[in-house]
């Protein structure tokens, strides 16, 4: 196995944007609007509420602005009651036109460019240089949803999900947040104290939006601030958390929360891309690449650089696949952040394991064929089948076995079982990347299926499930279609009369 070192990549972690969303700061700025239908008056009021000095040039149309002339507004409102003309646009900030004729939307789109202003014609996004998105307001919290004009409607339906999901009390809270930060800002805090402070105020106003962000709240959260300012040590952290067997949405609330306050992310080569679509942006990323009977990171190296992040005051996240307690390593990460004082927090992921008994419709106990569950590493710290592998245990007919990285000795370990005692028409399941789009698997029996891993890609994680409760998952098999006589007896039913008796639950 050649080694390797811990390398931060190159290239792009943001995936392809239709349009960069922005957010433009208008109040006090000339804004101009062209045109006088019902759309324009909208976007007459959504423009004033922002603060914009707003002249809009409605033709015979000025009386449709008669509502919003008589209404007190955030931004102050001039109505001209001819068309425009390019040298309106000369000072202007923005330049919006709902106008119907081409030649005189085009008109207005090179005389807005040539004054060097950003353009939108209504419902023409060929000549768009920006766009209004759907917007669930609860200022100054302000969320804006674009399909690039690609389906407006479905653009709406998300906003109404969204306006459902944040309560009105937010408003209170993001307000709270501009009146509370230049006392924050006052203390000369450093970067990782400053997001702590606010990571604690987000969680309370997410946890109850409905309080009022008062005095109370306010000091109680500046007395957190206190405490950490006291304990500070210039320290980082590291959190080790399991990214699952590749499927994004089977993360914990938890795990992505670690990954959108970390600074740095050293992570495997089998962690899914998409896991790492929902961390920080502005974390750095580090492969670290861990790769079965293929060139890895030396594990010492590993934690060298983990103990060393965390010494410079970094939060450092290893991000694991599958989950970081189950042949993840955990164990020598962890000592190695205690012998360095560093404080160290595991986040739990699901295993390949279970997203695999998933994938496949199947219970990984059964109270007739399985009451016991054991996981197995497929290879020892020499690459090859472990020693001390308990080989009686792993023949028990009753118990359901997951054998983690075994494309290399899974013929070996098939050989030491069926020598143990098990049956040779056990059935058997080979996973490849288990819960991803390109999930691939090969159903046989134990005897069987080494021969068969040929099927399977070259690359990527694989573990194999073993056991009579997988049984009706693997009965596609051919190989299967004769093991009915092979099939050990249900447990004794009698077990489970006796647990209730006893007034406890049968497992």
């Amino acid at each position: 196995m050649t080694s390797r070192h811990p390398q931060e990549l190159p290239g792009r972690r943001i995936k392809a944007l239709a349009t960069l969303p922005l957010f433009h700061k208008l109040k006090g700025r000339h804004v101009v609007l062209a045109g006088a239908s019902e759309g324009a008056v909208w976007k007459a009021e959504l423009l004033l509420a922002t603060g914009a000095d707003l002249h809009v040039y409605a033709g015979d149309g000025a009386d449709e602005f008669n509502g919003l002339l008589a209404s007190p507004a955030e931004g102050k409102l001039t109505v001209h009651s001819r068309i425009w003309s390019s040298g309106d646009l000369s000072a202007a900030a923005l330049a919006i036109g709902d106008i119907e004729d081409r030649a005189e939307a085009e008109g207005f789109v090179a005389a807005a460019r040539q004054a060097g202003c950003p353009v939108n014609i209504v419902d023409k996004p060929e000549f768009c240089d920006f766009s209004f998105g759907s917007l669930v307001n609860r200022s100054p919290l302000i969320v804006a949803i674009s399909t690039d004009g690609a389906a407006p409607v479905l653009g709406q339906a998300i906003r109404a999900k969204i306006e459902a999901l944040l309560p009105a009390g937010l408003k209170a809270w993001a307000q709270a947040a501009r009146d509370w930060r230049p006392a924050v800002q006052s203390r000369a805090l450093p970067f990782p104290l400053r997001r702590a402070f606010w990571e604690k105020f987000a969680r309370r106003a997410l946890e109850a939006p409905a309080a009022e962000p008062n005095e109370i709240e306010r000091n109680t959260l500046f007395s957190s601030l206190d405490h950490l300012q006291s304990t500070h040590d210039g320290r980082g952290r590291v959190t080790l958390v399991g990214a699952g067997p590749g499927d994004p949405e089977l993360l914990t609330l938890k795990a992505v929360s670690a990954l959108q306050s970390a600074d740095v992310i050293l992570y495997d080569d089998l962690v899914a891309g998409g896991v790492l679509e929902l961390a920080r942006r502005e974390a750095k990323r580090m492969l670290v690449g861990k790769t079965g009977h293929g060139p890895s990171c030396r594990q010492d190296d590993i934690n060298d650089l983990m103990v060393a992040l965390a010494l410079q005051g970094k939060r450092v996240v290893r991000l694991k696949s599958g989950d970081p307690g189950i042949f993840g390593r955990a164990g020598e990460e962890i000592e190695a952040c205690n012998a360095a004082g560093i404080a160290v927090t595991l986040v739990p992921g699901i295993s390949a394991a279970q997203g695999a008994a998933a994938s496949l419709g199947v219970s990984l106990t059964h109270r007739d064929h399985a009451r016991r569950l054991q996981f197995v590493t497929g290879h020892g710290r020499n690459g090859r089948l472990p020693d001390d592998l308990d080989w009686t245990a792993l023949a028990d007919p009753h118990a359901t076995t997951a054998i983690y990285m075994p494309r290399a000795t899974l013929a070996m370990f098939r050989d030491r079982v069926l020598a143990a005692g098990l049956t040779p028409h056990t059935p058997a399941i080979a996973v490849l990347r288990a819960t991803r789009p390109d999930e691939t698997l090969v159903t046989s029996t134990i005897a069987k299926l080494p021969e068969r891993l040929a099927e399977l890609p070259d690359r990527g994680p694989m573990l194999v499930l073993m056991g009579w409760s997988l049984t009706s998952a693997a009965a596609k098999s051919v190989e299967l279609s004769i093991t009915s006589a092979a099939r050990p007896a249900p447990l004794p039913l009698r077990r489970y009369a006796t647990a209730e008796r006893l007034g406890t639950a049968p497992i």
